[in-house]
């Protein structure tokens, strides 16, 4: 998103360059790596390690795409829908899956495409452009991306009550009762998408991978 506030250090670069040799050694032609966590784990901290050192350090054409991008309702008044339908309906289910999925489509086979952005400065959503013939490695971050179809998932193995002091220094939300009920339903989505992980970011960031 547009006027987001990543907040980097080395522990994140680390995880990096774990994550970087799982990409490098797969040799393909097109690679999509997926990264979901909760609010605050290091999504979008990560997602940027990655794609700036393999572009940067081993010269492989990256795009990130966030995920956050993709809700099916505006972020202005999403969370008054949310009230409104009851915080149940808070989770994978708000993500505009077709429309994500056709951007990686996109992707794979080399197109053009448009995609959404948020701009966090007027909140608004924008529509960026992106020629994908250029792209090896497509990174898509966010709470749920691993539901994706995808060569690497990569779950970040920390809850929002660990996260807290990170989610207060990027000031994203106003951290009310409202939010914090959205961040547990939110919990209880992405905590079940874990087994679908094969990279697990373990809680002090050190990187276990499940498929060798």
């Amino acid at each position: 998103m547009l006027g987001d506030i990543l907040l980097i250090n080395d522990k994140h670069r680390k995880a990096a360059e774990v994550i970087i040799e799982k990409i490098i050694s797969l040799n393909r032609p097109k690679i999509l790596v997926c990264i979901s966590g909760e609010s605050g784990s290091g999504k979008s901290e990560l997602s940027h390690c990655i794609g700036k050192s393999l572009v940067r350090n081993y010269k492989i054409p990256t795009k990130i795409i966030h995920s956050d991008n993709y809700y099916t309702t505006h972020p202005q008044i999403r969370n008054q829908l949310r009230v409104e339908r009851g915080l149940d309906s808070v989770g994978i289910n708000e993500i505009d899956w077709k429309r994500l999925i056709s951007n990686v489509k996109d992707f794979l086979d080399n197109k053009i495409s448009q995609m959404p952005c948020v701009d966090l400065v007027p909140d608004e959503v924008d529509m960026l452009t992106t020629d994908f013939s250029k792209i090896r490695v497509l990174i898509v971050d966010g709470l749920y991306a691993i539901n994706l179809p995808s060569d690497i998932k990569v779950f970040i193995d920390l809850t929002y009550h660990e996260t807290k002091l990170a989610q207060a220094k990027r000031g994203k939300e106003n951290t009310d009762d409202l939010r914090w009920k959205i961040l547990e339903q939110e919990h209880k989505n992405v905590l079940s998408l874990k087994e679908n992980a094969n990279i697990i970011i373990n809680k002090d960031y050190s990187v276990t991978c499940l498929e060798p």
